[in-house]
């Protein structure tokens, strides 16, 4: 067989063990997670830049105890707080998760539309109205393992990104010396853009998700018998494989939009996102050699924008629903058919319909995805808290409860946040 034979071979191995993990990753750097990343990098330049690195072992730890949660006990998290805690906690995690899927599902819409209208001259109530229909359609009626791979793939559009990265001239010294060393702040406005970073990072509704999504491949798969999971070291690491690539993979993504809006937002005059438009200026170094750069980065920005929502949104509605749904005892599964898991796709129309509402509100798209953000940092605080003690029991993880370097990680990251979040409020 021919090296480029083998080598192909081997790339399609490996894609194929990789999924809720990849998923989750590329979800992690949706529409709100651009906008506050290019906000990051124009207003602080590479002053933040350090986040990318140093939130990576906590964004991979989270994600891998939200996973193994639901690989081990075959149950996303809100079935566990549900069979495990009281119903106040339980009613506290499932809202809590609503109101801020809620909010980030409106965001999304709205920058996708925003995006959409530097290309196309339609409304925005139209482009929302369209994308939903869209968004709504694929989700509800799409089969769970055709709709994976569809995500899977929509997840190499934030590869522009790292392109644009290396197409431009960069300091790399001094982008090396800030990824490395902290740089911190005493005031409101880098508070609560680290509050939003962390919130875009490691967010509420990936918890969830990924949680869920470990349940859907076994049952896809058919590893399931008399509601006993067959769960060994083999799956154990397949999951931690397919996680641990899927941050990475999401890492460096925020590293290089930080970067790229830094170079050349920062540089360039611009230290407030304000538009999509804005936005967009960052990509035009990756076409400065055609006649129509300016065009030509917006068409990039925006396809990328609609790519990441159409990705984000489901996984946002999806679940916002699984939590609803486990919490009061309905079939939640995107295998099934809306007539057998009515409630559970009612949550997902419901949550997205009532996020496209929000946009009639008159709040700026641009500026919504960043309040989101720092909506989901604030919020991850007690859920964090929550997944630290699900994790680490043995009364419901058995032999594969947190050790003590998941554990460690796991406090150190509700603390960095809850600082965070407290910073922000006490800098006012």
């Amino acid at each position: 067989m021919k090296k480029s034979n083998v080598l192909l071979v081997k790339i399609k191995g490996f894609w194929s063990k990789l999924g809720p993990g990849l998923v989750t990753g590329a979800a992690d750097d949706d529409p709100s997670g651009i906008a506050t990343y290019s906000q990051t990098g124009a207003q602080f330049g590479y002053g933040q830049l350090w986040i990318a690195l140093w939130t990576l072992p906590l964004l991979v730890a989270v994600q891998e105890a939200c996973a193994r949660i639901g690989l081990v006990t075959g149950k996303g998290i809100t079935a566990v707080v549900k069979e495990n805690y009281n119903k106040t906690i339980l009613y506290l995690v499932v809202g809590t998760v609503l109101v801020a899927n809620v909010i980030n599902i409106g965001a999304d819409l709205g920058a996708m539309a925003a995006a959409a209208q530097l290309l196309v001259p339609l409304p925005f109530i139209v482009l929302t109205l369209l994308f939903t229909s869209i968004i709504l359609l694929l989700e509800v009626f799409t089969r769970y393992k055709v709709y994976s791979n569809i995500l899977k793939w929509l997840a190499m559009i934030l590869l522009a990104y790292p392109l644009t990265l290396f197409m431009v001239k960069q300091p790399w010294f001094t982008i090396l010396k800030a990824t490395i060393i902290p740089h911190f702040e005493l005031s409101f406005a880098f508070f609560f853009i680290i509050t939003g970073i962390l919130g875009t990072t490691i967010s509420p509704y990936m918890f969830f998700w990924e949680a869920s999504q470990e349940v859907e491949e076994v049952n896809e798969k058919q590893l399931l018998f008399k509601k006993r999971q067959v769960v060994g070291s083999v799956g154990i690491k397949k999951m931690r494989l397919d996680n641990t690539f899927g941050m990475l993979f999401s890492q460096f993504a925020t590293w290089s939009i930080i970067i790229v809006a830094a170079t050349v937002l920062n540089k360039g005059g611009v230290k407030d996102v304000k538009t999509a438009a804005d936005a967009a200026k960052a990509l035009e170094p990756l076409v400065n050699s055609f006649p129509n750069a300016g065009f030509l980065a917006k068409l990039i920005f925006s396809v990328g924008i609609l790519g990441l929502g159409l990705l984000a949104i489901p996984v946002l509605s999806g679940s916002a629903s699984y939590a609803v749904s486990e919490a009061f005892g309905w079939k939640a599964s995107l295998d099934l058919k809306i007539k057998k898991a009515p409630g559970f796709y009612g949550i997902i129309i419901a949550a997205t319909l009532v996020g496209l509402f929000l946009n009639f509100l008159g709040v700026n798209p641009v500026k919504a995805l960043v309040y989101s953000a720092v909506l989901n940092g604030i919020a991850a605080v007690p859920l964090l808290f929550l997944i630290v003690n699900i994790a680490s029991r043995q009364s419901i993880m058995g032999a594969n409860k947190s050790g003590l370097t998941s554990n460690i990680l796991l406090w150190i990251t509700f603390i960095i946040m809850a600082a965070a979040a407290i910073g922000m409020f006490f800098t006012i």
